[in-house]
Order: structure tokens, then C-alpha cells, then sequence
């Protein structure tokens, strides 16, 4: 619900500020005092384009702001969560507009762009006038409101888990399709990785261990060389570390004989020299026992080489190397078994695709049932506003596509079955039902639309209805009808009305007053007063009669209230 409106710099209006209440809010004034700058001040802050000669005259920008209540479960709260804002219990949506050109706007404070406004506010307002016709025109919503008023909700929710289920099987069968097509390529590819990695067989950490190997044989007579003349100095005949050291023990042992305190230093010399002559025992082993073949070098080279190019072309290391041949021999075999699942999915894909398109005939020719229904209400209603020669139809035509990957009859079957839905009205006699935004006359159309949300008043998902001079070229019983209608439709909507005829007027549960002054300074402002009870009065009075107020109009007026009074009680 839309609870307050604030414009500033707008035309003719310099500030003003629209407090509206739930239930009918009629707005009335003399032609030219800025009733309908209202409404477009509203589409403004809606979205829609910005002309920057809509900015006052010497103003730097305009400035729109609207205040709307947001109640649990209004898929308005989706929306701004899919938009990446936090829902909150009101929406405050701003939008300035510059003289210089551009604009800016807000949703909650933060800045967005217009197509993020225009998203988020599609379900606030619908807004009809000569001059603007919203939902209703738009084909893309029939189908919902033909739905809305007879088609249960559980036969829309099985054909669109239905839907969804098939068009899932489809999915994964083109894919496995697609991957039939490709397999005898895909198979010529496993099969050249498998044998080249059966054919090098990686083991884990061999690359590590061959490149250790290389360094060894690369530079093997060098280490040989070491180790030899490391032996020689540790254990050559009389000359050596070893033996010298042996000598130096047997004086410390015989002097150990006087002080014992030299035994622990003689058993540490002892085992050093143990220690050393193993040390060169070793060093002589690896000497002798190192491999400095130039074949084995070449052998490790090569393996080495092997290695790294399988590395190149698979990444990872010696365990991802096995973990990609354990998953070619799997997908290989997979792909010898890909005739039979494709023929098993093919019978899973027909079987749901039944189902669906079961669902969805059965949907389709509720539809049809529900549309004439439709019509005929619509059609009455029209009666009643003065359109006694209209006839509408609702249209429940397949959904063209035939050539999707899934179709009905023909008909492209989607998650709301396989239908398109258009309000068709002719105005008069002997002419063919026409779109609704073809319709040539803006009066008609206003009450085409009117009769439409009377009928459709609790199906829409819209919180706010407009009507910008729906009555224009009626009067008398007409205009009565009319503001009976829109009452009807405030029950289950708030409304904003703006209007010139006192009978629609009269049903207003807020009464809105637009004048215009002119200041001291020569600046034209536009006010708008919300009407007290007697002033209220007053307004129906000079509606009824013109400039001057006779007590005969002030009668009249309160007649006129009274008898909206009994119609909204």
C-alpha cells in the first residue's frame, strides 16, 4: 500500500507532500491545478522515463518519494532480495530528476539503476488512464489473471512439476545424445592416454628417485673419487687416520694405568676409531659398488623424459597420473554402455513428457472452460458502465515454438503449461474482438480496464490501482456506475482516483483536493488538501454546480454521500 507520496520541483508543483489511506482515495480539482501531475510523478518514482523539462522552472532537479507498506509475503519482498536488497516491512523508493539531464534513484536509501526500479515496482502499481495503460494491457499477464479467477492452483503446480521433471530427463538425454555423437572421437582419445600410460606405468615417487639416480651417474666419477681418497686418508696401511689413531690409544690405555681418569677419554678414542674404520668400510663399498654406465644413464634419461611428458599433458604428479588413467578406463567403459543408457533415458524422458503433456491438456481445457466465464462477467460488467454493445472474449490459444525440445500437440510446452491467453473486446456491433491496447478509443479502454479489475478486484498481485479520468465523456448514471465499480474494487485493492465527476467522487473513502495559487512572486503552486467532512461537501457542491454554490447543489452532495455511505456500509 502506497501511504505517502512526496514531490518536490516537479512542474508546477514546488512541495507538497500526499498522505493516502487504504480503501478508495479520490482526488479532484479544477482542470490544470496538477491532478494528473500526481500520477506522473508516480511513474517517475516507478521507473519511468525522466524528461528533464518536467523540472520547475529555475530548479536544479525534481524530487520524487514514495512510502509504501510492504506486508508479509508480498512477492514484492522476493524481488528485492533477488535485486540484492535487504526486505523490510516498508519500501521507500526516490528518484531525482536533473534539469541538466539524467536522473538518479533509490530504493531503501541505497542507489540503484532505473531497470532495477522498474523491477522492483512492477507489482506495486497499475496505473490506467488515456494516457498510460500498465498491466492489463500487457498479454504477458492474461494468463495469470484467467487463472486467478477459476483454475485451481494445485492443477498449475502438477503441470509444472511435471514440467520440470521432463524437461530435466530431456536435458541429461541431449546431453548423453551429444556425447553418443562425440563418443567414437572420445574413445580414439581415451584409448591413445590409456596405452601411453600403461606403456610409461608411472609409479609413485619415481620421478623423484630417477632424478636422484641421474645426478649420481652424471657426476659418478667424481663421487668415486671422493669416496676413494676418503679412504685412503681414513685406512691406507700404516699411514692412516685409523691406524695412527689405534696407536695414540694403546699409549693412552698403558697410561691410563696410572690415572684412571684417562679410561673414559680412552673407551671415547676407542669408539671414534671403530667408527672410522666402518666409515671407510662404507665409503669403499659405494665406491666399488656405484654404477657410472653411460647405458644407465641414457636408460634414466629417457625414463625421466617419459615421465615429465605426461606430467606436461595431464598435470599433478605421479598419484594424479593414476587417478587419471583409473577414470579414462571408467568413462571408457561408461561410453561402451552409452547405446543402452541412452535408450533407457529415452524411454524415462517419453514417460514424464506423457505425463506432462497429460497435465497439461488437462489444464489447458479447464482454461477454456474458465475463459468464457471470464468474458461473460467482464462483458456484464461493461454493461453497466455504458458499453452495452461490447463483447469480449478471452483467448486460449496454443503457445507457439513447436520446433522446442518440448511440445504438446504442437504447442511449446513451459513450467504454465502449454496455453497463451489475450483479452479481446469489441466496443460495438459487427466489429471484430481486438487486443486491448488496440482499442481505439481511450475512454473505452479506461473502462474496459476498469471492468477488468472489478471482475479480476482479488486476483492481481498489484497492491495499487490507478485510475487517471477513466470517466472521461460519461456523466450522470454512468459516472454512478463507474464509482460503484471502482468502490467495488478498493474492497480488495487500494485505489487512487482521480476524477471530475462528483457521483465517483462521492464513494472516497480519503478525499484529495489539487488547487492551484498564484504567489506574490508570480510562481504558479500546486497544493493539494485533504478534505474534512464539511469541506468535502463543499467540493461535490461546486463539481455539481459549477463556480457558484447554491444550497440546491449542497443537497444534492450530501445526498450523493449519503448514498455512498449505504453502498460502502
Amino acid at each position: 500500500m502506497l501511504t505517502c507520496l512526496r514531490v518536490r520541483n516537479l512542474a508546477i508543483i514546488e512541495r507538497l507532500e500526499v498522505d493516502l489511506g487504504a480503501g478508495l482515495n479520490v482526488v479532484t480539482g479544477e482542470t490544470g491545478a496538477g491532478k494528473s501531475i500526481l500520477v506522473g510523478a508516480l511513474q517517475l518514482v516507478l521507473g519511468a522515463r525522466a524528461r528533464p523539462e518536467v523540472v520547475r522552472t529555475d530548479c536544479e532537479a525534481a524530487e520524487v518519494e514514495a512510502l509504501f507498506d510492504l506486508p508479509p509475503g508480498h512477492e514484492v519482498r522476493d524481488a528485492l532480495a533477488e535485486e540484492g536488497f535487504e526486505p523490510e516491512d516498508q519500501l521507500v523508493l526516490r528518484r531525482v530528476i536533473r534539469a541538466s539531464g539524467g536522473s538518479r534513484a533509490q530504493i531503501n536509501g541505497r542507489l540503484c539503476t532505473v531497470a532495477q526500479l522498474k523491477r522492483i515496482a512492477a507489482t506495486l502499481v497499475d496505473i490506467s488512464s488515456q494516457h498510460e495503460h500498465t498491466t492489463l494491457v500487457d498479454p504477458g499477464t492474461h494468463l495469470a489473471f484467467l487463472d486467478a479467477f477459476g483454475v485451481p492452483d494445485g492443477l498449475r503446480d502438477e503441470v509444472a512439476g511435471a514440467v520440470a521433471a521432463a524437461r530435466e530427463a530431456d536435458r541429461v538425454l541431449t546431453e548423453l545424445r551429444s556425447a553418443l555423437a562425440e563418443r567414437a572421437e572420445r574413445e580414439d582419445l581415451l584409448r591413445f592416454q590409456l596405452a601411453e600410460l600403461e606403456r610409461v606405468d608411472p609409479q609413485p615417487g619415481e620421478l623423484e628417485r630417477l632424478r636422484q639416480e641421474r645426478e649420481r651417474l652424471r657426476h659418478g666419477e667424481r663421487l668415486v673419487r671422493a669416496a676413494s681418497q676418503a679412504v685412503a686418508v681414513l685406512d691406507d696401511d700404516d699411514r692412516g687416520v685409523c691406524d695412527r689413531l689405534a696407536v695414540v690409544g694403546a699409549d693412552l690405555e698403558r697410561a691410563a694405568g696410572f690415572d684412571p681418569a684417562l679410561e673414559p677419554m680412552v673407551e671415547r678414542l676407542q669408539t671414534a676409531t671403530t667408527e672410522l674404520r666402518e666409515l671407510a668400510f662404507d665409503l669403499g663399498r659405494y665406491a666399488q659398488d656405484l654404477d657410472v654406465e653411460p647405458e644407465r644413464l641414457a636408460q634414466v634419461e629417457e625414463r625421466v623424459a617419459a615421465l615429465q611428458r605426461l606430467l606436461r599433458r595431464f598435470g599433478g604428479d605421479e598419484e594424479a597420473l593414476a587417478a587419471h588413467r583409473e577414470q579414462a578406463s571408467e568413462e571408457l567403459a561408461a561410453l561402451d554402455d552409452l547405446d543402452g543408457k541412452v535408450e533407457r533415458l529415452q524411454g524415462d524422458r517419453d514417460r514424464r513428457l506423457v505425463a506432462a503433456a497429460k497435465a497439461a491438456r488437462t489444464l489447458s481445457a479447464r482454461r477454456k472452460e474458465v475463459a468464457d466465464g471470464l468474458a461473460g462477467a467482464i462483458t456484464r460488467e461493461l454493461h453497466d458502465l455504458g458499453m452495452g454493445h461490447a463483447r469480449v472474449q478471452v483467448e486460449v490459444a496454443p503457445l507457439e515454438g513447436g520446433q522446442a525440445a518440448l511440445d504438446v500437440d504442437g504447442a511449446r510446452l513451459t513450467d504454465e503449461g502449454i496455453d497463451r491467453v489475450e483479452f479481446l473486446i469489441a466496443p460495438n456491433p459487427g466489429e471484430a474482438p481486438r487486443p486491448l491496447a488496440r482499442v481505439a478509443s481511450g475512454g473505452e479502454l479506461s473502462r474496459a480496464l476498469l471492468a477488468l479489475k472489478r471482475v479480476l478486484a482479488g486476483a492481481g498481485p498489484v497492491g495499487l490501482y490507478v485510475f487517471d479520468e477513466v470517466d472521461t465523456g460519461v456523466g450522470g448514471a454512468i459516472a454512478e456506475a463507474i464509482g460503484r465499480k471502482i468502490r467495488e474494487v478498493a474492497g480488495h485493492h487500494q485505489v487512487l482516483c482521480i476524477t471530475h465527476q462528483p457521483q465517483i467522487a462521492a464513494f472516497g473513502d480519503t478525499h484529495l483536493h489539487v488547487h492551484k495559487d498564484v504567489d506574490a512572486d508570480g510562481r504558479t503552486r500546486s497544493r493539494v488538501e485533504r478534505l474534512d467532512a464539511d469541506s468535502r461537501r463543499e467540493e461535490l457542491a461546486r463539481m455539481l454546480s459549477g463556480a457558484t454554490l447554491t444550497d440546491a447543489a449542497r443537497d444534492a452532495a450530501s445526498a450523493l454521500l449519503d448514498q455512498a455511505r449505504e453502498v460502502r456500509s
